[in-house]
């Protein structure tokens, strides 16, 4: 864990690459089906529905599953990465852009879908990202998100999938507080796993699963 403090880096952009030079060897590291606690907090929305996926990535299995029963909206910085939703996901309609620099109407999605791809923004961008996902959400709508247990300043690591890739995040009490001064309501708090199949010994990563709902 290296710390992210260089003025001159673009952290962004270095993720950007990390996943462009990476996709292949991260999607088969992918689960093939969306856990059962992400399912089971999708059900409120009626079929149909409009989702967006931030930081679809290859669009497995989140996307694919989402694209069973409703129109979803996949949006990734890597190019890569698109290449491979599209194919994967072929009913979806996805965007490679910068979450913070693309731009949707408002009230364009009955839901937002944000799994492991908040802690890839600088979080000093985070409060507003969370700003923008409200205003992209219609009244009533539903934001699930992972978020983090503790508070970590911007680093690197070298070891992910080959790749140097970039983190940054609060702790999640401090995330809750931004939920609620974006106009949110936490619905319910609960935890989930890494997201791939894991093998062999080692600690289990554990990340908040966070529903919440636009005011």
């Amino acid at each position: 864990m290296i710390p992210a403090t260089d003025p001159e880096a673009d952290y962004r952009a270095l993720v950007r690459r990390g996943y462009d030079a990476c996709a292949r060897v991260y999607h088969e590291s992918r689960r093939a089906q969306a856990p059962i606690e992400i399912r089971g907090l999708l059900e409120p929305l009626e079929d149909g529905a409009a989702v967006l996926d931030v930081g679809c990535g290859a669009g497995v299995p989140i996307a694919r599953s989402l694209a069973e029963r409703h129109r979803v909206t996949g949006v990734d910085v890597s190019p890569e990465m698109v290449r491979l939703a599209r194919r994967h996901v072929p009913s979806g309609d996805f965007r490679c852009a910068d979450v913070m620099s693309t731009t949707f109407e408002p009230s364009s999605f009955d839901a937002v879908v944000a799994l492991y791809s908040i802690f890839h923004v600088p979080r000093e961008a985070q409060p507003a990202l969370f700003r923008r996902l409200h205003r992209w959400l219609r009244l009533g709508g539903y934001l699930l998100c992972t978020l983090s247990h503790h508070s970590e300043p911007g680093y690197t690591e070298s070891d992910f999938h080959g790749v140097t890739m970039y983190w940054s995040n609060f702790g999640l009490g401090e995330y809750l507080g931004t939920l609620a001064d974006s106009g949110f309501v936490v619905l319910e708090t609960s935890s989930t796993a890494c997201g791939r199949d894991v093998t062999g010994e080692g600690a289990i990563e554990d990340h908040p699963l966070v529903l919440a709902k636009r005011q």
